[in-house]
């Protein structure tokens, strides 16, 4: 799945989820250390889990992060399928 992100760095997120499980999370742009940390720490991880870590995180003085549009974009993925 691609998820376009909003008020953050990176312009995309691209992901799978396979058996409940986040696989394959690719950040376009953004911090490339922070992101490919992000997408490291969640591979395998519980969908559900990810989004409870994820959630709510800040980047500075905006009201979202690279982290906390991964978490919505697993939201929108749980809506939809």
């Amino acid at each position: 799945m691609r998820f376009q992100t909003r008020g953050v760095c990176s312009s995309a997120i691209d992901f799978d989820v396979v058996d409940n499980k986040v696989t394959n999370v690719r950040f376009q742009g953004g911090c490339s250390g922070n992101t490919q940390g992000v997408a490291a720490l969640v591979e395998g991880m519980n969908i559900d889990e990810a989004i409870k870590r994820m959630k709510g995180i800040k980047c500075g003085f905006k009201p979202t992060s690279c982290p906390d549009q991964l978490a919505a974009a697993l939201e929108q993925y749980k809506a939809n399928n």
